[in-house]
């Protein structure tokens, strides 16, 4: 992995206390579970795309996406089964996703992105903030893409075994250290358009990614009590992800009744 992606000063988590900290999953789902318990209201007219993270697809957002709709929110699936391809194909891919998706509900849309996919969250709102009323990414080193644990940099590192074997759909070398990797951090470091909002929601108990590389100075950082894979579900972490879109949203409309 290319040294410009753990700049000075970040580290990803290390060992197996890591990786406890996410044990914590358990009681996150716990939660998640008699939260689902209260039904559900029909969804509103304001649209949210949700994008999972690396070696994750749409399924692991299945329950943000089921409450965000509670709150009166239409979420749109990413089309991503598994996050393990090209990272500049993938933004590209969700580009058209995005276009599909302002175009049907006639307005820009939001983006909630778990780890890798708060990354690629960010990247497509400096790309296109004419599609992009707000993000809000979960858990994403957005500073440092390198600083995780070591056990995703050896996922990585199988993942460009195979792309070499011949596997196709899959990350390459360029992708992780080389040009395909630089486009895709600079992209995520570039200026957003005021009109673009931007909550970093991070956990100092993450056990995947470094903590500090979440908090994006561009960003309204929260700071939740969640383990990484946790965020995804745990509805603790829902209320401020809805309160960043509900935050947003009265953002939009403001900048729209002024414009």
């Amino acid at each position: 992995m290319a040294d410009f992606l753990k700049p000075d000063g970040f580290a990803g988590p290390r060992g197996l206390c890591a990786l406890a900290q996410e044990a914590s999953v358990v009681t996150e789902a716990a939660r998640f579970l008699r939260r689902s318990r209260v039904g559900r209201r029909t969804p509103g007219e304001e649209p949210v795309l949700l994008v999972p993270g690396f070696m994750a697809g749409d399924a692991t957002l299945a329950g943000m996406a089921w409450m965000l709709r509670g709150a009166g929110y239409r979420t749109y699936r990413s089309g991503i089964r598994v996050n393990v391809a090209c990272t500049r194909e993938t933004a590209d891919r969700l580009e058209g996703r995005l276009e599909e998706i302002a175009e049907r509900r006639g307005r820009r849309v939001s983006i909630v992105g778990h780890s890798l996919g708060g990354m690629l969250a960010r990247g497509l709102a400096a790309r296109r903030p004419d599609l992009v009323a707000g993000i809000v990414s979960m858990g994403s080193p957005i500073l440092a893409p390198g600083a995780v644990h070591d056990l995703l940099v050896r996922d990585a590192d199988l993942l460009t075994r195979l792309t070499r074997a011949g596997v196709r759909g899959l990350m390459s070398e360029d992708c992780i250290g080389g040009e395909c990797a630089r486009a895709s951090f600079e992209e995520t470091q570039a200026p957003l358009d005021p009109s673009v909002g931007f909550t970093a929601i991070y956990s100092k108990r993450d056990g995947i990614a470094d903590w500090r590389a979440c908090i994006d100075p561009a960003a309204i950082p929260v700071e939740v009590g969640a383990s990484h894979v946790g965020m995804a579900l745990d509805p603790l972490v829902f209320d401020v992800v809805r309160d960043a879109l509900d935050g947003q949203q009265v953002a939009y409309a403001e900048d729209g009744a002024t414009a």
